[in-house]
């Protein structure tokens, strides 16, 4: 008995990592990441690499709502005048997991969110190109 349990135990804490390591429609869709074309972007939901960021970013361009955006990410316009879905963050950490830090984005309260958010919300604002 000792000996299936010692062998059952790394592949259940394996399986317990996995399910805890699921992430957020950000996340699986990659909201925020770097890129150098769309095909490095989840396809799903219209998000393509915006290249006109340096760096690119991974996300949704033409929003009018934050309904138009993945969950953990909201609908900004941004200082080109066009509004995007960009990740929602609380620290600068959160915006770079998938950026270098030649390309890092600011996690930003001074964005304009489309619609009002809750106290301390800020989005995850990439370097411009």
């Amino acid at each position: 008995m000792t000996k299936n349990f010692t062998l059952l135990l790394p592949i259940a804490i394996s399986l317990g990592l996995l399910a805890g390591c699921s992430g957020s429609d950000a996340d699986s869709l990659g909201i925020g990441a770097q890129c150098t074309s769309s095909d490095e972007c989840n396809g799903s939901d219209g998000q393509s690499c915006l290249t006109n960021f340096k760096g690119g970013y991974c996300g949704l361009d033409d929003c009018a709502l934050d309904a138009d955006c993945p969950e953990n990410s909201a609908c900004v316009t941004h200082s080109d005048n066009a509004n995007y879905c960009f990740r929602i963050c609380t620290d600068k950490a959160q915006c770079n997991e998938n950026r270098d830090p030649a390309n890092e984005a600011n996690c930003s309260a001074s964005i304009v969110f489309v619609e009002s958010q809750e106290a301390g919300v800020k989005a995850c604002v990439p370097p411009s190109g």
